[in-house]
């Protein structure tokens, strides 16, 4: 197995641009694929998890072609190609939900999988949705592989159950324009919203229509169309959350270009949760910068609305005064890894008392850190966050580091421009 030692910094003061969300990447490139016509996406995201659904999407019959900067997207309107091999989705859970929901205009029999891993998380309330829309879609006892024989949407009243994961509401969102009559959706308990809101805000940058009812219900129009476009991609909230996180830890400076305080990514709010923690936040136009303060503070906070922000959150209160509590991250343990047991194993090998249940974790900080190897399970985030603990805690070697090219395949790159970490062994 690889690993990668990593080496402490002293107070840092840089800025770095970082490269395009991989949720904004993965909608328009399915609202980009459902179009007529071509677009061209700037600042997209190359990664595992992207790569996954270009190659799905070719495998539709949608031409997507790498340039220079741009990726252009030959939309066929949704009149998708029956692939004659099942759909490697890899790791990817947008990509495994969104492709199930576009195998459903798919004149044929699409077949979806994965990794073992992915065998494990949970798709059975989208087939159940689908099912209600008039296609065919099943799965194994809840869970990927997933058939589908799809040709096309009757729309309809139906209700989708998104507490496992908000992407089951997103997949039905991005296909509902195309059904033969509108698609009224009542979302129930609805994990990681801002999610959804994205999706939608994605979706009516293509040009197609969805109303929300004083009731709450969701209304799509049906027989709509996307249309083509040039789309700009901006710098990926959460990964610049490990990198204002070392502001934290080192009491430097760390600056974010590109990056708007105003986006709609949900985890640009990691910044607010940094400011309780004692940090400075500087919010300008197009950047946020973050100065790490003498001491953080450990505090109370619910992530629900964005839950991968929680690991980050978790290592920097190895490095608080007082605990810290996370709450409502029940859905962490059906991610790449079930990261609520992650955290617990690995924060406690940094030194920390962890506490955790079936919705919460509680980390109380150790009175020195300890060098520990982290074992990652590869899980990216799980990489990501630990490395940052590297950067201040002498010792700390990250096993498996290659597992961040599923969203971040630059990032130890990143890092060793700060501080040189030894090769991987």
């Amino acid at each position: 197995m690889s690993e990668l030692a990593l080496s402490t910094i002293s107070t840092p003061d840089f800025a770095v641009r970082l490269p395009g969300s991989r949720s904004l990447t993965n909608r328009a490139l399915v609202c980009a694929a459902l179009a007529d016509g071509t677009s061209e996406l700037s600042g997209w995201l190359d990664s595992d998890d992207t790569r996954a659904m270009r190659e799905g999407l070719s495998r539709l019959g949608v031409e997507v072609e790498p340039g220079s900067s741009d990726l252009a997207v030959s939309g066929n309107g949704g009149s998708f190609a029956i692939p004659l091999r099942p759909l490697d989705c890899g790791a990817s859970g947008t990509t495994m939900r969104f492709l199930t929901a576009c195998a459903a205009l798919t004149p044929g029999r699409v077949v979806l999988d994965g990794t073992d891993r992915m065998r494990e998380r949970p798709i059975g309330e989208l087939c159940d949705a689908l099912r209600r829309l008039g296609v065919q879609a099943h799965c194994v006892a809840g869970y990927p592989p997933v058939t589908v024989q799809g040709g096309r949407l009757r729309g309809g009243s139906i209700r989708v159950d998104a507490r496992v994961s908000s992407q089951f509401l997103s997949a039905i969102l991005l296909v509902a324009p195309l059904a033969d009559a509108e698609v009224e959706i009542e979302a129930r308990d609805v994990t990681s919203r801002p999610f959804v809101d994205m999706t939608l805000e994605v979706m009516r940058d293509f040009g197609v229509q969805v109303d929300l009812g004083k009731d709450g219900r969701l209304r799509v129009p049906g027989r709509q169309c996307y249309r083509a476009r040039r789309y700009s991609i901006e710098p990926d909230a959460t990964s610049a959350g490990y990198f204002l996180a070392i502001a934290a830890v080192t009491g430097g400076r760390v600056q974010v270009d590109g990056l708007s305080p105003a986006s709609h990514q949900p985890d640009v709010r990691f910044i607010e949760l940094l400011e309780r923690m004692g940090c400075a936040v500087e919010r300008q136009t197009g950047a946020i910068a973050v100065r790490g303060p003498r001491y953080l503070h450990g505090i109370d906070a619910d992530l629900n609305e964005m839950p991968d922000s929680a690991l980050m959150l978790a290592v920097l209160a190895c490095f608080a005064q007082g605990p810290t509590t996370i709450r409502n991250i029940s859905n962490l343990r059906l991610k790449e890894s079930d990261r609520i047991a992650a955290l617990e194993t690995e924060l406690s090998k940094l030194g920390a008392e962890v506490e955790t249940s079936e919705h919460d974790i509680r980390i109380r900080p150790p009175e020195k850190l300890r060098a520990a190897r982290i074992a990652t399970y590869d899980d990216h985030r799980m990489a990501m966050s630990f490395a940052v603990a590297g950067l201040r805690v002498p010792g700390v070697v990250i096993e498996n580091p290659e597992c961040v090219s599923k969203t971040f395949p630059g990032f130890f790159d990143r890092l060793a421009e700060l501080a040189p970490s030894r090769q991987p062994a």
